[in-house]
């Protein structure tokens, strides 16, 4: 099964793929690499999630924000690609998370795109290598950032 169909299966639909807001792509492919810039937590009203974890927001509430950024990210993919079943793995994942200097669960955190990745492209095609680092600021307060890089057939 592609991953468009598993997005289909899981009743998931994609937002419009954001827009940059400053001087860049919000994604290259060169060599058949797909590398997404830093996409944020954009909700459907066009607003983003703001927030710090362990200040005001919970793990659950930035697993939510992480998930929200992923389903934007899978927008990105398929707006340029035309497909997600182009997709031919996930290679590296990295996650920023907006937190205090206690808050120590960013891997909880950016499970939320990591599980919805894998849900998608499958568990040998939708899990790789991954960071997830705290951080005491991020662009316009919001809670999470998140880019990757992916194998396809361009």
């Amino acid at each position: 099964m592609g991953a468009q169909s598993r997005l289909a299966e899981l009743k998931l639909q994609l937002p419009p793929a954001p827009k940059p807001v400053g001087v860049y792509k919000p994604i290259v492919v060169a060599g058949g690499m797909a590398y997404l810039s830093g996409h944020g937590p954009l909700k459907s009203d066009k607003s983003l999630v703001t927030g710090r974890l362990g200040l005001d927001m919970d793990v659950e509430a930035g697993y939510d924000a992480a998930r929200l950024t992923g389903l934007g990210m899978l927008a990105t993919l398929e707006a340029h690609l035309g497909s997600l079943d182009k997709v031919k793995r996930l290679v590296k994942l990295l996650g920023l998370v907006r937190s205090t200097d206690g808050f120590d669960q960013q891997p909880a955190v950016i499970n939320g795109c990591s599980e919805l990745f894998r849900d998608v492209f499958g568990e040998d095609n939708g899990v790789a290598a991954r960071s997830a680092l705290g951080t005491n600021a991020l662009p316009g307060g919001i809670a999470v950032e998140i880019e990757a890089i992916f194998e396809v057939d361009a």
